[in-house]
């Protein structure tokens, strides 16, 4: 069947808006008043994210959110890229026993490191600071696993060619491998900052101060009856709900490309 198939392009269409209907209904939400929402009438408004960045604070907990996904990013991705490039082209005593342990952090459960982490922050006195949200996330078996993997597919005669030259193993990994795998990290990147976007349970327990809030303890505190009403305000809750997912789009949008030629990449391999 020809991709440019008039039948074939209505079915993706169909099935596009079909997995983009909740989001557009939140989004729509958003712009509707209270009173429009629960009387089922059309009221459009902005007051909803007015109202959620001054009065809630949505602003500070965005700057919150993007400055502990951006660190934790940054930060993993190069433990992660340094790590899976050591397994990956050296072999030492228990390299294989090390990596194995690596893959084996997969199988256990994040909320069994909650009660540990807590109490090392606690005597290390990073509770309530952005370290305190950074440290813990900062080590990915996954992430060390995936690249590994990657690095494994590139020719090792690349290296080879950069050892002759007298490069170091740091310059090989910055001038050759790194950027052969761009694909592979900016789509690992992808993950790490979604996964980190949307942690909840970690800063919850960590974070007790209001100025330090990410976006999803915020958003979990809209949940809230309106004092003498029976009601949640949805709409107020659909704005934040939009300002939350909208710097991942963004983020998406940039790294679409990369993120579709690492897994075509790797489909391949």
């Amino acid at each position: 069947m020809k991709p440019e198939n008039p039948l074939l392009a209505c079915l993706a269409l169909a099935a596009g808006l079909l997995f983009l209907s909740p989001v557009l209904y939140s989004v729509w939400m958003s712009f509707q008043t209270t009173d429009a929402y629960y009387t089922g009438t059309i009221d459009f408004t902005l007051g909803n994210y007015e109202m959620a960045i001054g009065q809630y604070n949505f602003a500070r907990y965005l700057l919150n959110s993007v400055i502990v996904s951006g660190l934790v990013t940054v930060i993993g991705l190069a433990v992660a890229t340094c790590a899976a490039f050591a397994f990956a082209r050296y072999t030492f005593g228990g390299s294989n026993l090390l990596f194995g342990a690596v893959v084996a952090t997969l199988m256990i459960p994040s909320h069994i490191t909650l009660i540990p982490n807590y109490l090392t922050l606690a005597k290390a006195g990073l509770l309530d600071t952005y370290a305190g949200l950074v440290l813990p996330a900062i080590s990915n078996g996954f992430a060390a696993f995936f690249l590994r993997q990657y690095i494994r597919g590139i020719p090792r005669a690349l290296d080879e060619a950069a050892y002759m030259d007298g490069a170091s193993p740091l310059k090989v990994l910055r001038r050759v491998i790194i950027p052969l795998s761009k694909p592979a990290i900016l789509s690992m990147g992808l993950y790490i900052f979604i996964s980190e976007w949307n942690n909840y349970i970690w800063p919850l327990v960590a974070i007790g101060k209001e100025d330090l809030y990410t976006l999803q303890i915020g958003l979990a505190r809209l949940y809230r009856v309106n004092p003498g009403e029976d009601i949640i305000n949805w709409p107020l809750v659909m704005a934040a709900s939009t300002i939350t997912i909208l710097p991942v789009i963004v983020g998406f949008v940039l790294v679409e490309r990369h993120l579709i030629r690492g897994m075509m990449m790797g489909a391949v391999k």
